[in-house]
């Protein structure tokens, strides 16, 4: 099935302003495949570089016909409907905290450029770039799947983790319902979950989440990378603004639903000076606990993130990376158990102590307002469904 979105009016920003010096530092900067192409309006990616595990290689090649000057179509995305084999993925990462996760979707219409499950479309011979954010997997089975994995014999509970990997509230879930399906099984088995999104989309099932809430069964975080609307109009060009997020934490800690901020990616020389920002606005919306994580740039997400760069803030390129090399060890990234989500070295112990200061601060995270986003989930509660969807009656 085919579901065609709007692309948003305006056009192309230009990050580091103007002249024929700056374009021309982009244009030596990018890749050629990047080179070959113009951002697509409301896209994270400048292009769609082919996955690792490819079975053919393509190059892009200039055939003298200035192709840089046409003007790009608009790319739609697809949604294809998808009956999966499995819904419950268990995890065993020892810096994650959380065992099991459920994602509804694979790839994300956000188009966030620094989204980590990028490289996950190189297992699909597609590309982690425009085919990530343009061509999505919808998984149309889930709650079927969740309900039959939940009655299991020896099944036991542990909180369930929704948005791991991809957003589970990205525009696809208005048109399928696959994460409220999802949330309604929990509910009718008194599963305790979590989840994280960048969408205000979330606050259609306060229905749902906030009785869930009152038996201490959810929490949620909402992912807010800076206020700075212009950097995330060019970082994640179909999410939610930042104001609309905190907003939408307003709407959850009203309702009761505990509630906390992520500051994921940090990001240096872009979004680092948000972090004290960020955290204060958060607070103020009501939200009671806070994260954090820095940019990892896994597999072709490296080359993707350096074209983006390139495009969108050419003089600040080398800066940005070079810093990121500073915390990897001299890498582009480090996949280490301890070290991915919060680096090493001088910069990053600056940040870490730049969020322990700000979370105490703002009162985040600690004993007082902070003790419904920290507390653990009771999943005491659980009661398995029956066949057919009953469940028992006492």
């Amino acid at each position: 099935m085919t579901l065609s979105t709007t692309i948003l009016p305006g056009t192309t920003s230009t990050g580091d302003r103007g002249s024929e010096s700056v374009r021309a530092v982009r244009r030596s900067a990018a890749t050629p495949a990047a080179r070959a192409a113009l951002p697509h309006k409301a896209r994270g990616a400048i292009s769609a570089p082919q996955g690792r595990f490819a079975s053919e290689l393509r190059e892009a090649a200039d055939d003298g016909w200035g192709g840089s000057a046409e003007p790009v179509a608009e790319l739609e995305t697809v949604v294809i409907e998808q009956r999966a084999r499995s819904i419950v993925q268990k995890n065993d990462s020892p810096d994650l905290p959380f065992d099991l996760s459920i994602n509804p979707y694979q790839g994300c219409e956000h188009g966030c450029i620094y989204c980590y499950a990028r490289p996950s479309y190189g297992y699909l011979e597609l590309s982690a770039g425009l085919d990530f954010e343009s061509r999505i997997f919808a998984k149309i089975n889930a709650a079927e799947l969740l309900r039959e994995e939940l009655a299991r014999p020896g099944y036991r509970a542990s909180p369930i983790a929704l948005g791991a990997n991809t957003d589970c509230y990205q525009p696809a879930e208005r048109r399928y319902g696959i994460t409220r399906a999802v949330i309604e099984v929990l509910a009718e088995c008194e599963h305790p979950l979590t989840l994280i999104t960048k969408s205000a989309l979330v606050e259609r099932d306060l229905d749902l989440l906030a009785p869930m809430a009152a038996k201490n069964l959810a929490k949620v975080f909402v992912t807010v990378t800076t206020l700075d609307v212009d950097l995330a109009r060019r970082l994640e060009p179909r999410a939610a603004s930042p104001q609309r997020r905190l907003d939408t934490i307003r709407a959850l800690a009203s309702a009761g639903v505990p509630v906390g901020v992520m500051l994921a990616p940090v990001i240096p020389a872009l979004n680092d000076k948000s972090i004290e920002e960020v955290f204060e606005a958060a607070a103020a919306a009501g939200a009671a606990g806070a994260g954090y994580q820095l940019l990892r740039l896994p597999h072709e997400l490296k080359t993707l993130f350096r074209d983006w760069l390139a495009i969108h803030y050419p003089l600040r390129a080398e800066h940005v990376m070079g810093v990121l090399r500073q915390i990897r060890g001299g890498r582009d990234n480090d996949s280490h158990f301890g070290t991915r989500m919060t680096g090493s070295g001088t910069y990053a112990e600056l940040i870490a102590k730049r969020f322990e200061i700000a979370c105490r601060r703002f009162g985040l995270n600690g004993a007082d307002r902070g003790r419904g986003a920290r507390r653990e989930l009771d999943c005491t509660r659980f009661q398995p469904p029956l066949a057919g969807g009953q469940m028992t009656l006492f």
